[in-house]
């Protein structure tokens, strides 16, 4: 812990600025003296609300925060460290004024910084939000004539993240540093959202970008702005030696320093490959890890969190297939996940947010209390044990002791032994059977328990499929009313990577008329439950089959007078203006164009009956003006 307090002065003045007297409150300060005051603007924002990033690369602080209180002048900075301290120049406008930080990535000659602003390049029908990623070389010292103490070797490119024919995802949220051996194959995750929503609700994606990718735009053509036209274009310019924006040795010359000025915007694109997308949720924070499954095989591990407070863990498997693991719900309100810090040492996730920092483990591991669910989770770092008969971390692997499928996730294979063990047979012997006696004049309401989000789930009633209808399935239940032929056994069967098992079984016995139980399903533990019962009296279920056709007949009739009086009405209309046409016509004709008055007031007040008021509606919809004939 490092405390850094403010001084007197600035406390009363921060205290003179602040719209909220809350942020000076409950506040412990500890006396510091003035030679080790350290001024932080341009290295943390001014408001928690301000996007920022900072990292600290052999002792050099490299950030990207709002450089006033208002929160309008992003600044990209280089403070600490035994270099002169070098930030971007404001009035070029190299960032654009909303420009939100997200993250910074030391390399080996650069350090990149990823975010978001308005885009300008693009002439678009509303304001454009685009992805970024800016570099800036360790080595630059700042110019000695022009640019000084500013950066001259700031760059820009855009970065795009969508699937083909759909519309990009354009937002960045968070980005981190996949390492790799070689050090050139390392990648960039990273996760964006979207300003448009498609159907009403907000989606995700999670990004691949290729650090080779990265150096490659930045070697490439600009861009350059002509201000006749203000649109942007690509620089077909002679080049300059030594390039623009490049780590160079020495200080750039001034006709380098000045064609950087203008020429900060790359022509080329960052393409990523999407590895995940998700409707329905906002992701706001990653944390990634790579893990081995009990074959050897390299799996990537997501873990994100949401703008709810929720933590999802997904596997991206060697063949780019991806699929979500387990979803938590961590903040009992919802408030969006701020950070995510991956700590492999400690098995652990700490998940901050504004209340406070919450640990979760890497792998629920014991949550899968049966052989399936531990297969169909298809998590690389959980696996049955065999000797325990527990799904556990996996740790010291050996096909000996552990059963796991990450390939296809059947647990046809995995948790059966002998030469059936590839089966794809649906396993329907349940594991336990809950006995429910029926009730004459009542409703039956079978629960169904999700327990995954991937299966899909049908009734049977002995070995013959329910069909699903809004009267004998509701939110999953399933509805019965008692009557001959009613009882007997029902499944809730799931369905997941081609296997099928029970997730529930129920033997609905009459009290008028036991049933035997079937012999195959002797040996299988019974418990008498309670299930949810709606009581259904006899006038009702009388009233359920009584006829409905004296109201339609009623209905009906009723419907077709109406129509006829309507009918009557405008026909009627018509034929009367007619008439009254016929008989006026030629006696009060409007006097001709060229001998109206020229009198401006009354040639504006147009004839008593073609006034329109201001409640009038043209032909498109819109609101003519009282003016308006």
């Amino acid at each position: 812990m490092i405390h850094w307090p403010a001084s007197d002065g600035k406390k009363s003045e921060c205290a003179r600025k602040t719209p909220n007297r809350e942020e000076l409150q409950d506040s412990f300060l500890l006396p510091i003296s003035e030679d080790k005051v350290v001024e932080g603007k341009g290295q943390s924002p001014f408001s928690p609300a301000h996007k920022h990033t900072a990292v600290l690369v052999d002792g050099t602080l490299y950030s990207g925060t709002m450089n006033n209180f208002l929160g309008n002048q992003p600044v990209l900075m280089r403070t600490l460290g035994s270099q002169p301290v070098l930030k971007t120049d404001t009035f070029l406008c190299w960032l654009h004024s909303d420009a939100s930080f997200v993250a910074a990535i030391p390399s080996t000659q650069v350090v990149y910084f990823f975010f978001e602003e308005t885009a300008s390049e693009f002439d678009f029908f509303e304001k454009l939000h685009t992805s970024r990623v800016a570099q800036v070389c360790k080595n630059d010292v700042g110019g000695e004539k022009l640019l000084q103490k500013k950066w001259t070797t700031f760059l820009k490119a855009q970065l795009l993240c969508a699937q083909p024919g759909q519309l990009p995802f354009n937002i960045i949220r968070h980005a981190v540093l996949l390492p790799a051996d070689p050090p050139a194959a390392a990648r960039v995750l990273a996760v964006f959202t979207s300003q448009w929503q498609v159907g009403g609700t907000k989606s995700s994606a999670v990004c691949a970008f290729s650090l080779r990718d990265i150096e490659w735009v930045f070697k490439g053509t600009y861009k350059e702005l002509n201000k006749e036209t203000s649109r942007w274009t690509t620089y077909r310019g002679p080049s300059i030696t030594p390039r623009p924006g490049s780590c160079s040795v020495g200080p750039s010359s001034d006709k380098a320093l000045t064609f950087i000025k203008d020429h900060y915007l790359m022509d080329g694109q960052v393409v990523g490959v999407p590895l995940l997308v998700k409707s329905g949720v906002e992701y706001t924070q990653l944390a990634v890890e790579t893990a081995q499954d009990l074959e050897g095989r390299s799996h990537l591990v997501l873990y994100l969190g949401t703008a709810t407070g929720a933590l999802h863990k997904a596997v991206v498997s060697e063949d780019s297939s991806a699929h979500l693991v387990e979803e938590i719900q961590l903040f009992p309100r919802q408030e969006p996940v701020r950070n995510l810090q991956l700590v492999p040492a400690q098995d652990a996730v700490f998940v901050g947010s504004s209340a406070g920092v919450w640990r979760v483990p890497r792998a629920n591991c014991s949550v899968y209390e049966s052989c399936v669910d531990c297969i169909l989770a298809r998590d690389p770092h959980c696996a049955w044990h065999l000797e325990s008969q527990m799904c556990r971390f996996l740790s010291a692997p050996s096909l000996n002791t552990w059963k796991q499928d990450m390939k296809r996730g059947n647990p046809g294979w995995a948790c059966t032994n002998g030469p059936m063990g590839r089966s794809h047979r649906p396993q329907s012997r349940p594991q336990i059977i809950k006995e429910v006696l029926a009730v004459p004049n009542s409703i039956l309401e079978l629960p169904c328990p999700r327990l995954s989000a991937l299966a899909s789930y049908h009734w049977s009633h002995g070995a013959a499929t329910i069909q699903e209808t809004p009267s004998t399935v509701y939110n999953g239940s399933l509805l019965l009313m008692p009557r001959d032929g009613v009882g007997g056994l029902y499944q809730c069967m799931a369905t997941e990577n081609g296997f099928s098992y029970p997730v529930v079984s129920y033997w609905v016995d009459s009290q008028d008329q036991p049933l035997a139980l079937d012999p195959e399903l002797t040996g299988i533990p019974r418990e008498r439950v309670q299930v949810p019962l709606t009581r259904v009296s006899g006038r009702a279920a009388l009233a359920d089959q009584r006829s409905y056709w004296p109201h339609f007949l009623v209905v009906t009739i009723l419907l077709a007078l109406v129509l006829s009086g309507a009918l009557i009405v405008l026909l009627a209309s018509p034929l009367g203006a007619l008439r009254a046409r016929g008989k006026v016509q030629g006696c009060e004709m409007l006097p001709p164009r060229e001998k109206a008055p020229l009198s401006r007031e009354q040639h504006l007040q147009p004839p008593k009956e073609q006034r329109t008021s201001a409640s009038d509606v043209d032909a498109d919809n819109n609101h003519l003006g009282p003016e308006v004939a």
